[in-house]
């Protein structure tokens, strides 16, 4: 096995040209780079210099040794670099919550940016009351969620706003055109589940068209509730990001994405490198 160390003595030697130039500049005395030039021979079982009096000169075999110690010293300056990234708090491993939706809209679309500024996203599937919870409970760094559903223990930034489109079965009477909500009074409806923050946000959008929703089935999962809408279950109302739907007459409910950190964390320089590049997408 080569020793790394003796190869920075070697490109020394091929940078200076004689052994008493590499010990100057390495701030060894002649005799040790002497014999670590020697022993590191012996390592690579092949001569690799050519003494011409003072002067030395490589062998094919040591210019080959070279231009991969090359190689290995840039690759020890950048583990270097990384540590000391690491130290100060600018490399490191984030762990993210976020909804479905999220993850195609921003959270994959960063992942490549992070990871080239030697940050790794650790990304988990959740709808926006759950990472809230494991965002509190310290099980991830940051959760990507809806706006209503922090609390003042949390410091959120805001991401993007997506309004909610009506999901109607075909053939819908209502099909094609902006549809206003109070004329889906009559209709059974596919919410999510009670917990789920969206569920909040259908209840009170029919609420204010003046109807409660007739609600037949549940689901948090919106290929789910999609399907069930295209077999004639009912209607829903669905993010525009999550289901592409037919648009709301008038001014429909909005879902406010934001990015919530522990309060406290939100100046970690690692928490503010993601948010960067969360931001950069919009």
């Amino acid at each position: 096995m080569i020793d790394p160390r003796r190869l920075r003595v070697l490109r020394a030697l091929a940078d200076h040209g004689t052994v008493t130039a590499a010990a100057a500049a390495l701030h060894l005395t002649p005799s040790a780079v002497s014999q670590q030039l020697a022993a590191l021979e012996s390592e690579a079982g092949h001569p690799l210099l050519l003494r011409k009096g003072r002067r030395v000169s490589l062998t094919p075999a040591g210019e080959l040794l070279v231009a991969h110690a090359h190689v290995v010293a840039a690759e020890l300056e950048r583990a270097q670099a990384t540590l000391d990234a690491l130290a100060s708090g600018s490399a490191g491993r984030v762990a993210v919550a976020a909804f479905a939706s999220a993850i195609t809209q921003v959270v994959a679309p960063a992942l490549k940016a992070l990871r080239e500024r030697s940050i790794e996203l650790s990304v988990r599937d959740a709808e926006g009351h759950e990472s809230v919870r494991l965002l509190v409970d310290g099980e991830i760094d940051v959760a990507i969620t809806e706006e209503h559903r922090t609390t003042d223990r949390l410091t959120r930034f805001p991401l993007y706003t997506e309004p909610f489109d009506v999901v109607l079965p075909p053939g819908h009477a209502l099909s094609g055109g902006p549809v206003e909500l109070q004329a889906l009074a009559d209709e059974d409806w596919v919410v999510t589940l009670p917990g789920n923050p969206l569920r909040d946000v259908v209840e009170m959008a029919c609420a204010q068209a003046g109807f409660t929703p007739r609600i037949r089935h549940t689901s948090d999962d919106f290929r789910a509730i999609q399907a069930l809408v295209a077999a004639g279950a009912g209607v829903a109302l669905a993010p525009r990001n999550a289901v592409r739907g037919t648009p709301i007459a008038g001014t429909p409910p909005l879902r406010r994405v934001v990015a919530a950190v522990r309060r406290g964390t939100e100046d970690h320089p690692l928490i503010q490198v993601v948010f960067e590049e969360l931001n950069r997408l919009q």
